[in-house]
């Protein structure tokens, strides 16, 4: 919800100015916390093809943690949206590799 009032300038509806505090991507997937934790999902995309999806990245890493993950499984992947997704089910060895980055991971999904 935007706020509608701030003491610095009074009613804000009446200005036409809303501030919104910008939000951490988590990939459009409902429900996941911004605690912190990475979570690493196995989804499956058109064409039945699965990837590996790591969401609640750092942005200012996000290119350097994808290009290393990538590297570390030998596929290809992608950035989308602030999601990282590795082409195959790779999820222990990224679960492996970041926590010794010292990032908290969890696996999630099925």
């Amino acid at each position: 919800m935007a706020p509608v009032y701030s003491t610095d300038g009074g009613d804000l509806r009446k200005t036409g100015e809303r501030r919104l505090p910008p939000k951490p991507s988590t990939g459009g997937r409902p429900g996941v916390p911004l605690d912190g934790v990475i979570r690493i999902f196995r989804d499956r995309r058109s064409g039945g093809k699965v990837v590996t999806a790591i969401v609640c990245l750092p942005p200012a890493e996000i290119k350097a943690i994808a290009a290393d993950l990538k590297k570390l499984c030998g596929s290809g992947g992608a950035i989308k949206d602030g999601v990282v997704e590795i082409q195959g089910d790779h999820r222990d060895k990224i679960a492996a590799r970041l926590e010794d980055l010292g990032y908290r991971c969890k696996l999630a999904g099925g």
